[in-house]
C-alpha cells in the first residue's frame, strides 16, 4: 500500500467513525486554538505597544509635573519652583548630546468658541519643535514656527474633531476660534494619530480634540494657578547613540539640585516603558505556552489511546494482510499515517478555533489582536509533531504483532 492510499484509507477510517474521530482530536484543537489566540493576543499587544513608544518618542525622555495635594504645595514651592523653563536651559546646557528640549504646558480652559458655536477641547502651549518631536503630521495649513513663540503670535492648530465641532466639513485654515477671552487664528488641522491610550501608567492621547497654541503665547495670555508649576512637561530628544538610562541619571542630578532635593517631577523613559512590558509580555507568552503545551499532550495521548484501541481492534486485519504478504513495515506505516491525519484534521480545526478566538477578543474586549503565517505554521507543526510521535508506539505494537496469533484473534 502506497502513501497515499494508506492516507485515502485513513480518511475513509475518520469518517466512519465519527465520533470517536472527534473526541480523539480534541485535545488537539484546543492546543493548536490556544497557541493560535495566544500568539495572536500577544503580536497584537506588542504592535499596540510598539505604536504608542513611537508617538511617546523610544528616544526621549519625559520630565512631567507631579501631582501633588494642594495642601502640601505651599511648602514645596518655598523649595521649587517645579518644571520651568530654567530646568529646560540646564538640561540643554548640562546633558551632553542632546537633540530637542521641549516644553508643554496645559492651559484653564473654561470655553472654546467659533462665531456661533462651542467645542470642548485641550489646549496646549507647545513649541514649534512639537511636530518633529511627537511626529504630528499636518493636514491643512502649517504648525507653528519659531517666529510665532518669538512674538507671542496668537495662532493656533487644531486637531480634527475641534474642526468638525467649530467649523463643520468646511475649511478651518484662517478662520478665527475663541480660547476663554482670547481670539486665536487656525494657521494649520492636525491628522488624526488614533485613540487616546495609557501606556504602562503614562496617557498618550489623541490630537483630535487638541489645540495647540505657541507656549509663549499660553504663558502670556493664560492665568495660571500660582502655586502650579510653570512648565506640564519637559520632553528631551536624545541622539541615536545615546543612552537613555544614563541620560535619565544625569538629568535627574540635575534638576534634584535645581529643584532643592523635592521630589515634584516623575521622570519617564519610554525605551525602559518597552522592554519592562516586552518582559510581561514574554512572561504572558511562557505560561500561555504551557498551558497550550498541556493541551497539545493531552492531545496526544488520546491519539495514542484510540490507536491502541484500533490495533487491538484490527488485529484480525493485520493478520490477513501479512498472510498475503504485507512487510512490517507496510503495518507500521498505515498506522503512523492514520495518527498523522488525525493530527492533521484535528490541528486545520484548531486553527479555525484560534483565529475565531482572536476576531472574537479584538471585536469584542477591544484588544488588539494579531495572526500571523508564523503562528499558524508553529501551531499546525507542533501537533503534527506530536500526533506522529503518538502514533509511533501504536504502530511498532501492530507491526510486531505475530501474524498466526492475529488470524486467531477474535
Amino acid at each position: 500500500m502506497n502513501p497515499l492510499e494508506a492516507l485515502r484509507t485513513a480518511f475513509e477510517d475518520l469518517a466512519a467513525h465519527k465520533l470517536r474521530s472527534a473526541l480523539s482530536m480534541l485535545g488537539m484543537i484546543f492546543g493548536v486554538g490556544a497557541v493560535i489566540a495566544m500568539l495572536s493576543i500577544g503580536a497584537g499587544a506588542e504592535r499596540e505597544a510598539i505604536s504608542l513608544i513611537d508617538r511617546m518618542g523610544l528616544r526621549n525622555i519625559m520630565i512631567r509635573d507631579k501631582e501633588i495635594k494642594r495642601d502640601e504645595l505651599d511648602e514645596i514651592r518655598k523649595k521649587s519652583l517645579g518644571l520651568s523653563r530654567r530646568d529646560m536651559q540646564a538640561i540643554s546646557e548640562g546633558v551632553p548630546g542632546v537633540e530637542l528640549v521641549v516644553p508643554r504646558l496645559e492651559t484653564n480652559t473654561y470655553k472654546i468658541m467659533a462665531p456661533g458655536t462651542k467645542a470642548d477641547a485641550k489646549v496646549y502651549g507647545v513649541s514649534h519643535r512639537q511636530a518633529e518631536l511627537a511626529h504630528l503630521e499636518v493636514v491643512e495649513g502649517r504648525f507653528l514656527d519659531a517666529l510665532d513663540e518669538k512674538r507671542h503670535e496668537q495662532v493656533a492648530v487644531i486637531g480634527s474633531a475641534v474642526r468638525r465641532d467649530l467649523f463643520g466639513y468646511e475649511a478651518a485654515v484662517g478662520r478665527d476660534l475663541k480660547i476663554n477671552d482670547v481670539w486665536f487664528q487656525v494657521v494649520g488641522l492636525l491628522a488624526d494619530s488614533g485613540g487616546s491610550e495609557s501606556f504602562e501608567g503614562v496617557s498618550v492621547g489623541s490630537t483630535a480634540a487638541e489645540i495647540y497654541v505657541p507656549f509663549t503665547t499660553a504663558i502670556r495670555k493664560f492665568d495660571r494657578d500660582p502655586l502650579h508649576a510653570p512648565l506640564d512637561e519637559i520632553v528631551v530628544q536624545l541622539p541615536e547613540a545615546a543612552s537613555p538610562q544614563s541620560s535619565a541619571a544625569v538629568i535627574r542630578s540635575l534638576l534634584d539640585r535645581i529643584h532643592g532635593g523635592v521630589d515634584d517631577y516623575d521622570l519617564i523613559i519610554p525605551q525602559a516603558l518597552l522592554e519592562q512590558r516586552q518582559r510581561t509580555q514574554r512572561l504572558f507568552n511562557i505560561v500561555m505556552g504551557c498551558i497550550a503545551g498541556i493541551s497539545l499532550l493531552v492531545g496526544g495521548i488520546g491519539i495514542m489511546n484510540i490507536m491502541l484501541a484500533t490495533v487491538l481492534e484490527r488485529t484480525r486485519e493485520i493478520g490477513v494482510r501479512r498472510a498475503v504478504g504485507a512487510k512490517r513495515s507496510d503495518i507500521r506505516n498505515q498506522f503512523i499515517i492514520e495518527s498523522f491525519s488525525i493530527s492533521l484534521v484535528g490541528g486545520m480545526a484548531g486553527v479555525v478555533m484560534g483565529i475565531a478566538i482572536a476576531h472574537i477578543v479584538a471585536a469584542y474586549a477591544d484588544w488588539p489582536t494579531v495572526v500571523t503565517p508564523t503562528s499558524i505554521l508553529l501551531s499546525t507543526g507542533v501537533s503534527i509533531t506530536v500526533g506522529l510521535a503518538s502514533g509511533i508506539y501504536p504502530a511498532v505494537r501492530a507491526a510486531e504483532l505475530n501474524p498466526i496469533d492475529a488470524l486467531r484473534y477474535e
